[in-house]
C-alpha cells in the first residue's frame, strides 16, 4: 500500500468515526447564564405579575425576607377582600395596606373619574438600560439593580411609572429584595436605580 492509499484510508476512517484533526471544529461548551440578564428578567417577570395582580407569582419571585412568610401569606396581603352584598361596612374588618420594606405604606392606586374604570390599564413592562451592581445597605444584600418602565393609562390620562428593583441572589435563584417607586430627584441625579434603592 502506498503512503497516499494508506493517507486516503485514514482520512476516511476519521470521518466515519466523527473525528476530527481540526482544533476548531471541537465542540464549544455554552457560556454560562450572565447574572445580570437572569436578574433583569426576574425583575421583569415580577414587576408585569404585579401589574396584573398576580400576588401568587409576585411573591413567588420574592426574597424570603421581602415575603415576610410563606408565599400564600405574602399574596393575601396584597389582596382586597370584595364585600358581599350581605356585609356592612360596619361588620368588615380594617385591613392593613401593603407596605414597602422600609415600613412605609404602598401608596393605593390613583381612582378615575365618575362612570370611568376602577382601574387604569398598564402598559408592557421595559427595561430603562443595563442592570447595575448595587451594594449592600441596611437590611438589604448586595445584588443588581434594575430600572424598569410602563404606562398607565386612564380613558383621559396618561403616565409613565419608573421603578427601581434590587434583585439578589438566593441559593441557585434570583429574587426581587427591594422595590421603589423612582422619583424625580432619583432620575435627574443621574444615577436613578442607586439613588431610589438607597445605594
Amino acid at each position: 500500500m502506498t503512503r497516499r492509499a494508506a493517507a486516503v484510508l485514514l482520512a476516511a476512517g476519521l470521518a466515519l468515526t466523527g473525528c476530527s484533526t481540526d482544533p476548531g471544529a471541537e465542540e464549544k461548551k455554552p457560556a454560562p447564564p450572565d447574572p445580570g440578564a437572569r436578574a433583569l428578567a426576574v425583575a421583569v417577570e415580577y414587576q408585569q405579575a404585579a401589574n396584573r395582580l398576580d400576588w401568587q407569582t409576585a411573591c413567588w419571585l420574592s426574597t424570603a425576607a421581602k415575603r415576610r412568610g410563606t408565599v400564600q401569606e405574602c399574596a393575601d396581603r396584597y389582596i382586597v377582600p370584595t364585600p358581599t352584598p350581605a356585609s356592612s361596612a360596619s361588620s368588615l374588618t380594617p385591613m392593613r395596606p401593603p407596605t414597602y420594606d422600609d415600613g412605609s405604606t404602598v401608596p393605593p392606586p390613583a381612582t378615575a373619574t365618575a362612570g370611568g374604570p376602577d382601574r387604569a390599564e398598564t402598559g408592557p413592562v421595559t427595561a430603562q438600560g443595563a442592570p447595575v451592581t448595587v451594594a449592600a445597605t441596611g437590611e438589604h444584600p448586595a445584588g443588581y439593580g434594575v430600572l424598569l418602565a410602563y404606562q398607565v393609562i386612564w380613558p383621559a390620562k396618561t403616565t409613565t411609572a419608573h421603578i427601581a428593583l434590587r434583585v439578589v441572589a438566593e441559593g441557585k435563584e434570583w429574587r426581587v429584595e427591594q422595590y421603589e417607586d423612582v422619583k424625580r430627584s432619583d432620575m435627574a441625579g443621574g444615577d436613578p436605580i442607586r439613588s431610589a434603592l438607597g445605594g
